[in-house]
């Protein structure tokens, strides 16, 4: 289904707002899951399992005694178990009937205790791996040899003599391949010729450009999306220039160095004007560090569909922690390089931000959405895992401090701590929301 569809009658803010809730709401309910059913199998018992803060909308006690509820404020959630007032520890067994100790958060072992607070941020790895490997899994591995399955749609300029079936042998007398030089050696021109096998029959027709000026994707709060560009848009001229190549528009950005860019669509048959304006963004590179770019935001592809194989199961499941591993690295690597000043800090995200970002791929799609909802998982697992206080990373680093001197750190300390962690929280939210708002809206 495409979401944008719905755009009109819900108005794009109310729109954003509901994706923005969507998703996060499913981000929190698997890590408060996480909590939850690990801490119920260590034997602690989970008083209340909340979607939401605030006045309870819907509640319902399960037959194992913990009270589940929907409140009125969709920004989040939490476990409360018995004896603690959140699902990573503290809390006190004071009120606690001494023969229910053991069930309690505090009164449980530091192996039952430590697995509880891990399992938030493990579920959510969890699930990104699990939608980064259902996407491979949906979108199979293409099929050797090359074959085409379809086209897309694109303006009459590109005509086009193939058919499905047709294995893809060669472009312009160049074999198709990994040779990542491949279009750099294309003749810019709006038809190419292609030797293909046709029902066991070599013979050369006529075909598209091989990377149209299309847009296969479009980045959440770039260039493009603020625009207006839709997905699937084609590029037909940049400051009245005719375009037919992908690598047109990159030259015209780079040209631009930042200047404004009057952008000519064909939506659908349909003629469409934009202007916009390059942004400098900060790119991982395959081999680490980042890369200083201008960009609009609009992503290429081959004009065709190829036909593809399903993965199995097991393929999948690799790819899937494959690219988990991949995006926590990035990550990871991109916010030191923020903390030690090599790349913008508006590479740092605010909720707004992050809204903004729920809203634009909820528009290009489901598939995107979700896969959208894979990133933010694993962002959310990642942040957690930060040794800081009142994370669940800085329950753990009390739990490593109980395990090598055999105590738990003193009320006292606990509290001072905490309340430094939630200080240091509140600030970088700030300076994130400063962020969205002000300095890199």
């Amino acid at each position: 289904m495409d979401f944008s569809q719905l755009l009109p009658s819900l108005g794009g803010s109310v729109f954003t707002l509901v994706a923005f809730i969507v998703a996060l709401s499913i981000i929190v309910a698997i890590h408060e899951y996480g909590h939850y059913i690990v801490g119920r199998w260590c034997g602690i018992h989970a008083e209340v399992f909340s979607l939401g803060f605030g006045p309870v909308l819907l509640s319902r006690v399960d037959r194992h005694g913990t009270q589940w509820q929907i409140a009125a404020l969709p920004f989040g959630g939490y476990v409360r178990f018995l004896g603690d007032a959140n699902a990573a520890g503290g809390g006190s067994t004071d009120n606690v009937d001494p023969a229910q100790i053991r069930r309690s958060m505090t009164g449980a072992p530091l192996w039952a205790r430590s697995l509880t607070v891990l399992a938030g941020p493990v579920f959510n790895f969890i699930l990104a791996a699990l939608i980064f490997a259902g996407g491979s899994m949906f979108n199979g591995t293409v099929t050797d040899p090359l074959t085409y399955k379809d086209s897309r749609d694109l303006p009459p300029i590109y005509t086009s003599e193939l058919m499905a079936g047709d294995q893809m042998i060669a472009v312009e007398g160049l074999p198709f391949g990994t040779d990542g030089t491949l279009v750099d050696r294309l003749p810019v021109q709006a038809t190419l010729t292609y030797d293909v096998v046709r029902d066991g029959v070599p013979m050369s027709v006529t075909g598209p450009y091989l990377i149209p000026p299309a847009a296969s994707g479009i980045n959440p709060r770039s260039a493009a999306d603020d625009a207006g560009l839709r997905k699937d848009d084609v590029i037909t001229a940049i400051d009245g220039t005719p375009i037919v190549a992908f690598n047109e528009i990159v030259a015209a950005v780079n040209a631009a160095d930042g200047a404004p860019l009057a952008l000519t669509l064909w939506r659908a048959g349909e003629t469409v004007e934009i202007t916009l304006s390059p942004r400098r963004v900060d790119l991982p590179l395959p081999e680490g560090g980042f890369e200083t770019r201008w960009l609009i935001g609009v992503s290429g592809e081959p004009f065709f569909e190829a036909a593809t194989e399903t993965l199995g199961p097991w393929e999948a499941v690799q790819n899937g922690t494959n690219m988990l591993s991949r995006i926590l690295s990035s990550s990871l690597s991109g916010l030191w390089h923020i903390a030690s000043g090599q790349i913008s800090t508006c590479n740092l995200s605010g909720p707004v931000a992050i809204a903004q970002t729920s809203g634009s791929m909820a528009a290009q799609g489901a598939q995107d959405f979700i896969w959208f909802l894979g990133m933010l998982s694993a962002a959310v697992g990642m942040i957690n895992l930060f040794p800081i206080p009142v994370l669940d990373g800085g329950h753990l680093v009390f739990h490593a401090y109980e395990a090598v001197l055999r105590r738990k750190p003193s009320e006292r300390a606990f509290n001072v701590l905490m309340i430094a962690g939630l200080a240091l929280i509140l600030t970088m939210m700030s300076f994130a929301l400063l962020n969205d708002l002000v300095l890199c809206p």
